[in-house]
């Protein structure tokens, strides 16, 4: 078994990574003893802990990439001349988890079974969370520097934060702040490539374009992999709790297990090219990032008056869409003018890309067809005969079954029964000339109103809004809001009254029934976010007013009235499915509730507040909205946010559980 080649290997890996001499101390435990600091605020030992952690995962993820990469394909495959393949196979197989063994153990100083790490603590790290309390430590030590950038680190991963959206604005205020403080300390060289790149590219600026896009398509490589080095982990089995005991009885055999651990290793391989084309923070990946880098280079080639190149990258485009008319056009135009003799061919690393992916892809599809499971192939450019005939009808069937869920969905809006007596449907969809949209009266009483109205001005002073009493929409209004946690630390303070704090969980929490029995009947609604706001006029600002107390809007995408579209793209609140208002009171002028079509223009529907109405309808690009301006005195009520992703519930309605930036303590 042993081979000749295995010291040499374990020479080369050992020069392959820059890991520091001496044991790496798993990243999950120095991660747990920062937060056991952070808590016991112990500022300058969390501080140290925490960034020895996030050091200790990048040098773990360096030592596996750079060990793969040394072992991979270099230990000899011996096979005698009457050896079967499967003890060829198997052989090389031992080698090579001989010399990963070896290698991983040599640049982390100790065995690498030291550094499995739960999925959840790898999911705080991959979002970040360190830096989320990297920034408090920070702050608590003075060191205001390194505190924004923890911060703006953390942010530009997790947009939809609002906690820390909050801070980073703090920060942008204090005097001690430079603008250079905010930068990204998980920035890598792929995305500022890129869209210099891109930005050269609209600007005509071809040559520049060139230096940076191939910049880009380098590292994107690279990256691609590095993270296909990283799907070679530990078998990762979904497991039903209710046929534990049948699966004992029934283990996978040596073959099966094998296949299945392959196939999750080549699905996992399949998508690294969605994690390298999503920018930090952004939900969805860039379409055909590895294609669109040669398409837009061959333009720019062209531009600048190198042919060869242009046609290479041409060729090489159109291995990923080979009957691409206007590439065609172009590689036409190429072998003409660089004459039929020059040999035009595609980039060998582009080859072996797509000739790698593709057969990769023919092994899953074939695994799905006749051993089971699922695939969602990442590559719009997949040729269509290599997905099997009857998967692509499971794929039809799944589109029809899908269209009629929304029908259904539809139906049950206009029909859907309500979960307390007196509540009633003032206008529908069909009233209101639009989709997933209602209007509910009587949900709180006349002295409910009040009470809650009490509330407001006993917490009006708080400045649990934004910052402070001044609107973050118009400055012709006072804004002031109050979350349902200050409601119960006011209450716990004595500075309100514990009975109106609790009607104000309670109208949110029967708000919430209505919708989610309206919309929703047997799927899950949580709250996502919970405000209790009023808008005052400021007097002596309303004369020629001309602005809007909220500018039109969608709650959960970008809207572009141009493009008649609306991006589902953070900084937007993507995790957000259904918005309701519930109006307090209606003694004030303007204030008024109206939704309009994409181009936020028309205006489709018009809901004017009163004691105990609620309006509700979906988040999306199907319920632009928008609030006119506050003339004349003040206009109270609940705004409320709902999301079927528990993961994006409201923390303080999950038992009370507080994150770092929940608790209050140590925000900038």
């Amino acid at each position: 078994m042993a081979s000749l080649l295995l010291p040499l290997l374990l020479a080369l890996a050992a020069a392959a990574t820059s890991a520091a001499a001496g044991r790496v101390v798993p990243y999950d435990l120095l991660y747990a003893d920062g937060v056991r600091a952070y808590l016991a605020r112990e500022w300058t030992r969390a501080a140290e802990l925490l960034q020895r952690s996030l050091h200790s995962y990048a040098g773990l993820r360096e030592a596996r990439s750079a060990c793969h990469r040394a072992c991979h394909d270099e230990v000899a495959f011996v096979r005698g001349p009457a050896a079967p393949w499967d003890s060829a196979f198997f052989d090389r197989v031992l080698q090579r988890a001989n010399c990963l063994q070896h290698c991983l153990g040599r640049q982390l100083g100790g065995p690498p079974s030291a550094h499995r790490i739960s999925h959840a603590i790898q999911r705080d790290f991959e979002q970040r969370e360190p830096y989320n309390y990297l920034q408090v430590a920070f702050f608590q030590l003075k060191k205001l520097d390194q505190a924004v950038s923890a911060a703006h680190t953390f942010f530009i991963a997790n947009p939809q934060h609002f906690q820390m959206r909050e801070d980073i604005e703090k920060y942008r205020r204090m005097s001690g702040v430079k603008s250079d403080s905010f930068r990204d300390l998980e920035a890598t060289p792929l995305w500022e490539a890129y869209e210099a790149g891109v930005q050269h590219y609209n600007a005509d600026e071809y040559l520049q374009a060139v230096a940076r896009l191939e910049e880009s398509l380098r590292e994107a490589l690279s990256a691609l992999e590095e993270c296909r080095a990283l799907c070679e982990g530990p078998w990762e089995e979904d497991k039903d709790e209710d046929e534990d005991e049948e699966k004992e009885d029934m283990q996978p055999g040596l073959y099966e297990t094998i296949a299945a651990h392959y196939v999750q290793v080549l699905k996992c391989r399949q998508q690294c090219v969605l994690e390298i084309a999503t920018k930090p923070g952004w939900i969805s990946a860039t379409e055909d990032f590895i294609p669109s880098h040669l398409d837009l280079l061959q333009f720019a080639y062209d531009q600048v008056g190198n042919q060869t190149l242009a046609a290479e990258c041409a060729a090489s485009y159109l291995l990923f869409y080979p009957m691409d008319e206007p590439m065609l056009e172009k590689m036409n135009q190429y072998r003409t003018e660089l004459g039929e003799d020059t040999a035009v061919t595609a980039r060998e690393n582009i080859q072996h890309y797509v000739q790698r992916s593709l057969m990769e892809k023919k092994l899953i599809y074939y695994a799905v067809e006749h051993l089971g499971g699922t695939f969602n192939d990442p590559d719009l450019w997949t040729p269509d005969e290599l997905i099997p005939e009857n998967l692509k009808e499971q794929h039809r069937e799944d589109q029809e079954k899908q269209k009629q869920e929304t029908l259904d969905v539809e139906e049950r809006e206009k029909r859907g029964p309500l979960p307390f007596e007196g509540v009633s449907v003032t206008m529908d969809s069909r009233q209101m000339n639009g989709t997933q949209r209602v209007v509910f009266d009587q949900v709180l009483t006349e002295s409910e109103c009040r009470d809650l109205l009490q509330l407001t001005k006993a917490a009006g002073g708080t400045g649990d809004g934004y910052r402070g009493r001044r609107s973050p929409h118009t400055p012709h209004e006072r804004f002031e809001g109050l979350t349902i946690l200050k409601a119960m630390q006011l209450a716990q303070n004595g500075d309100v009254d514990w009975k109106d704090a609790k009607l104000l969980l309670q109208a949110s929490e029967k708000s919430r029934k209505i919708i989610e029995s309206y919309f929703t009947p047997g799927k899950k609604l949580y709250f996502s976010f919970t405000h209790l706001v009023c808008r005052t006029a400021v007097e002596g600002e309303q004369e020629g007013r001309m602005d809007l107390s909220h500018p039109v809007h969608a709650d959960n995408c970008l809207l572009d009235p141009e493009g008649n579209e609306c991006w589902r793209e953070p900084p937007a609140y993507v995790y957000r499915d259904y918005s309701g208002i519930l109006y307090l009171n209606d003694d004030f002028q303007g204030g008024g509730l109206f939704f309009t079509e994409l181009d936020t223009v028309t205006v489709t529907a018009k809901v004017y507040p009163k004691c105990g109405r609620l309006v509700a309808f979906s988040s999306g690009k199907d319920n632009p909205h928008g609030v006119w301006a506050v003339s004349h005195g003040r206009r109270c009520a609940v705004a409320l946010w709902y999301t079927h992703s528990q993961e994006y519930a409201e923390k303080c309605k999950l038992l009370g559980h507080m994150g770092p930036n929940q608790s209050g303590e140590g925000r900038a």
